[in-house]
């Protein structure tokens, strides 16, 4: 397994992570726990160090399930999860808190559900625009001292908030969604985060699925699927934007690749400090993943992919409005 630092950090990690949000979350029937366990386990073993929880997933269940999962791999990966959302007694999602005593309180429940003594990648779930980033650094780097976080993110954050953040404590990596159909962070954040030093976790790298070229307008999906909320996700926005499946396809062809490896293959083929984290929960699924690391990128294909892109609008918003991620100010 290829390894990469996320950015000027000493934070290395597996060149692809490893996603978790869907063993516990928006989902209608529940996997099985022991089956999640072992594919977990499964994951280490070929070589995956870097997993991604958060307590929003679930509630709750997600860490607990990753870390009973990776328990006998202490020392050997990197758990990384979030704060920010105020959830309830009963499990409901009361909005954004990023308030530095809420940060504290949220990192000593996190620190017992996933059985460490430290919090190796901590982010900021969501901006929260009631608290000003200052103080949300500030908070974690009181909790880096005490040494129950190792290292702070950012999530969805634009340039200006990973700014004023890293000012206060240094970010490690910010955490956003990219991938050849979703290209923003490209405008200011990749260019903030090169200049800072700071790695970058893609996050739906395979388009929630569709760049997989596996969904088509005639696909379904489970009634607590969050796909059934997006506009990119309708049967018209599927089916009009099968233009970049098949480019993908085109590409996977010559490079004797799937489209799932070719899109992966061109988001490590970015930056060096690019490790992207998508989501599993089959074996063949990942190792297919793991086989993007195979793919090779020149310069050469790298502009070939950008001109074909260039000619290709994709339907759909990513989010409708009610969901859109405040990304800072």
């Amino acid at each position: 397994m290829q390894r990469r630092k996320l950015g000027s950090s000493n934070l290395e990690v597996s060149a692809l992570g490893l996603g978790c949000m869907r063993m516990t979350y928006h989902v209608d029937v529940m996997p099985d726990k022991q089956e999640m366990i072992g594919f977990l386990h499964a994951a280490v073993g070929r070589g995956i160090t870097f997993f991604d929880t958060a307590p929003v997933y679930g509630p709750f269940t997600n860490e607990e399930l990753v870390g009973e999962a990776l328990a006998p791999f202490r020392g050997q990966v990197v758990i990384g999860t979030k704060f920010g959302h105020d959830i309830g007694p009963n499990g409901e999602n009361r909005g954004l808190s990023s308030r530095p005593e809420h940060i504290k309180q949220s990192a000593e429940a996190s620190l017992k559900r996933l059985g460490v003594e430290a919090i190796d990648l901590y982010y900021q779930h969501r901006y929260d625009p009631n608290v000003p980033i200052e103080d949300v650094a500030g908070a974690v780097k009181e909790l880096i001292e005490e040494g129950k976080v190792r290292h702070f993110g950012l999530s969805e954050a634009d340039a200006n908030t990973i700014r004023r953040a890293h000012a206060v404590q240094p970010v490690t990596a910010v955490q956003s969604e990219y991938s050849l159909w979703w290209r923003t962070v490209e405008v200011d954040v990749l260019p903030t985060c090169e200049e800072l030093g700071i790695g970058f976790v893609p996050y739906s790298p395979l388009g929630r699925g569709y760049l997989t070229g596996k969904m088509d307008e005639t696909t379904t999906f489970d009634k607590a699927d969050i796909r059934n909320k997006l506009p990119r996700y309708t049967p018209e926005a599927r089916k009009a934007n099968r233009g970049v499946i098949d480019l993908l396809s085109q590409i996977a062809e010559q490079k004797g690749a799937t489209p799932a490896q070719v899109a992966l293959a061109w988001l490590l083929a970015q930056k060096p400090w690019i490790v992207p984290i998508p989501g599993s929960r089959k074996l063949e699924r990942l190792d297919e993943n793991i086989g993007a690391l195979d793919v090779e990128f020149v310069p050469g294909d790298l502009q070939k992919v950008e001109d074909a892109i260039s000619k290709i609008t994709v339907q759909g918003d990513r989010y409708p409005q009610e969901l859109r991620p405040a990304t800072g100010r």
